[in-house]
């Protein structure tokens, strides 16, 4: 008899003893897995989920102001690892008393995952045991609860289960989505602000933050979300002392085309922001963007004018403003050749602005002067510029009029060779950055379309500038020299700036498509000039230059189509000065350093780029900058955007730039510092 009743005992406490629901008294617990029949060595998806009671909360893993994240103990088979952390749904934010807690006022799953020994036969039992213990409060009250669940498995094939297979799909839809944006945060004078590229801002009804760390922000201030072209802005008070290295949280987002609130798990690291932004919802209109638009505006103009005095565009113009300086010029003749000029100029700068916005919009991360990283490009312009020096040398004339391929369609005016030499001097001019540049183009990419094509439009004018006062103000042209003998002195001194651009070219080109590319361009270059010389010859004997003409042509088209497409092999090193100790550059290296809280100082170049160059063999060579760089303990890195790479073209992006050269400093306190264009010593010795 005490058998049977022991027996009978036995069975009466063995559901007890495994018990996958406990019922307290403020909360249902309950442990749930997708396949009751796991497989060997095979991970198994499992789900703890509270329900509390209504008018009751649980918290999410970081609670806020107050409150205390669920803590579990697993007790399982042997030889079975420990599962990883739970992974939390997507919270909601409650305030009580004035103090942020992030909880979870209805049913909630924490996901996570056992992985059987690989070694288990089928039909073994599989036992999986949690005790848990959570925090659960209403607006009154908060009460500690602690049970213990039990999921009895037998080990199988694995094959899903309708129900709770159903389940933990859900569960796992709820969590936050892991990506891998580029977030950047940037902390003032006890603000802090998140910058978040989203694809969808337009859509975007609200949005919010919620670290998963303390000592991040101010949980119970209010969060301000604004829209930034396609940065989701949200600003806030920080936490003190604010947070310099890199943060980690959720983003919870809701949209008008979605019924539920989105999650979204990310990494946010020190950086630029923008400085404002519009409301959530709002859309810009022209008379608001007006005021914005008109500094950038300006800003292009004068990064235009600048361009001018680059030696590939200085010659071009120079010869052009020389022809108006004839006594026997109309002054409409030579209203009509300025205005010709600036629309070739005009055009070509707003073709490539707008190509640059197709090719981005299309997915590409380019930016300006993106033609020239294709080596082919830049045979196309050794060989240009080759032909330009060569008749500012005297060697050969263009004059269409006769038939003869020479210059006297630049040189003597005529809308169309005007237009042809402002188109040309544009294009010559794309290799070149300078001042006021960098910040019009780089926010010309976030502008609308109009606006944006109005900034290249404005570069354009900016270079036309100088030809067009020249055509239209009778005394500019007064002042200039009268022409004479000495203009073919002077164009043959201004074919020197021509030749160096060419031998530059030809050395970026070696550098792009390696030696065999470089000779194949300078072998077309040679035999160009060849058939050019040729050419000149006859011309000065009378004779017609289309037959050569039209050779020359075929030899630069077969220069280019011949070129190897294929760049040469990753360089390790970096063509930085050797005192700087540089190191290439890498999104995985920068956030290390920054990290550890190692100031760095990262500059983006291109051979192509005569700004960066200048700035290399000048302030940067200079002693005194290694030795302080070295004295502060500053890590060097350079992005080398020569041939295109997309972790720099990211990076420019993230800044808001269209091109290089760009030069920052990111800080030993997590902040950073973008200096301008042309460096100096006194720039760079003084960062700290």
């Amino acid at each position: 008899m005490i058998r049977l009743f022991l027996a009978f005992l036995a069975l009466l406490t063995a559901p007890l003893a495994a018990q996958n629901v406990s019922e307290q008294p403020n909360t249902r617990l309950e442990i749930v897995a997708e396949s009751s029949t796991p497989a060997p060595g095979a991970p198994l998806a499992i789900g703890l989920v509270l329900t509390p009671k209504p008018g009751w909360h649980t918290y999410w893993s970081n609670p806020g102001d107050a409150g205390a994240e669920t803590r579990v103990t697993w007790t399982l088979p042997p030889g079975t690892a420990t599962p990883p952390p739970l992974a939390y749904p997507l919270p909601e934010t409650l305030i009580v008393s004035g103090l942020m807690n992030y909880v979870y006022p209805k049913a909630n799953m924490l996901v996570t995952s056992v992985t059987p020994p690989a070694d288990l036969k089928k039909g073994a039992a599989f036992e999986v045991t949690a005790q848990v213990d959570w925090l659960v409060c209403s607006f009154e009250q908060c009460v500690p609860e602690s049970a213990q669940v039990t999921l009895p498995l037998t080990i199988g094939t694995g094959a899903s289960d309708p129900e709770n297979g159903f389940r933990i799909a859900a569960g796992k839809a709820a969590l936050p989505k892991p990506v891998d944006w580029p977030v950047r945060f940037a902390t003032d004078k006890g603000r802090f602000v998140l910058a978040v590229p989203f694809g969808s801002t337009d859509k975007v009804k609200s949005a919010y933050f919620f670290p998963d760390k303390d000592g991040v922000i101010d949980f119970a201030a209010p969060q301000t979300v604004t829209i930034a072209g396609d940065i989701l802005r949200i600003e806030t008070a920080a936490a003190t002392p604010a947070p310099t290295g890199p943060i980690t949280g959720v983003l919870r987002v809701e949209q008008s085309d979605v019924d539920h609130p989105l999650g979204f798990a990310l990494t946010a690291t020190p950086g630029s922001v923008p400085a404002t932004g519009l409301p959530v919802g709002k859309k810009p209109n022209p008379i608001e963007a007006a005021p914005s638009l008109l500094p950038i505006l300006l800003a292009a103009i004068a990064g235009g004018i600048i361009l001018n005095i680059m030696p590939c565009v200085f010659p071009i113009l120079s010869l052009k403003a020389l022809s108006l300086a004839k006594g026997n010029i109309e002054p409409a003749a030579a209203r009509r050749d300025a205005l010709a000029y600036a629309a070739g100029v005009i055009l070509v700068c707003t073709a490539l602005g707008g190509l640059v916005l197709l090719l981005r919009a299309a997915g590409s991360q380019v930016g300006w002067a993106f033609q020239l990283q294709d080596p082919r490009v830049i045979t196309g312009l050794l060989l240009l510029v080759t032909a330009i020096a060569l008749n500012l040398a005297g060697v050969f004339e263009i004059n269409v009029s006769t038939g003869n391929l020479g210059d006297d369609t630049i040189r003597k005016g005529g809308a169309l060779g005007s237009f042809a030499t402002g188109a040309l001097a544009a294009f010559v001019a794309t290799p070149c950055t300078g001042p006021f540049m960098a910040g019009a183009l780089g926010a010309a990419l976030v502008l609308p379309t109009a606006a944006a094509l109005a900034v290249f439009a404005g570069l354009g004018f900016g270079l036309a500038l100088p030809f067009l006062a020249v055509g239209f103000i009778p005394a500019l042209r007064n002042r200039l020299p009268k022409p004479g003998p000495w203009m073919n002195r002077l164009r043959a001194i201004l074919s020197v700036p021509m030749f160096l651009t060419a031998l530059a070219l030809a050395w970026v080109l070696g550098r792009q498509a390696g030696v065999e590319g470089m000779t194949a361009g300078l072998v077309g270059a040679v035999l160009l000039g060849l058939l050019l010389w040729w050419l000149g010859s006859r011309q000065h004997g009378g004779g017609t230059g289309w037959v050569p003409a039209s050779a020359a042509l075929a030899v630069s088209v077969a220069a280019i189509m011949l070129l190897p497409v294929s760049a040469p092999a990753e360089a390790t090193a970096t063509s930085a000065p050797a005192g700087l100790a540089a190191q290439p550059y890498s999104p995985e290296k920068l956030a290390s350093l920054t990290a550890a809280g190692k100031p760095v100082f990262l500059y983006m170049t291109a051979d192509w780029c005569l700004t960066c160059k200048v700035n290399e063999k000048g302030a940067m060579a200079d002693a005194a900058v290694a030795a302080a760089f070295k004295a502060k303990g500053i890590t060097v890195m350079e992005g080398d955007w020569t041939r295109g790479d997309a972790a720099i073209s990211k990076w420019l992006a993230e800044r808001g730039r269209a091109g290089v050269p760009v030069y920052v400093y990111y800080a030993a306190d997590g902040s950073t510092r973008e200096l301008p264009q042309i460096l100096t010593v006194d720039a760079l010795t003084g960062l700290s």
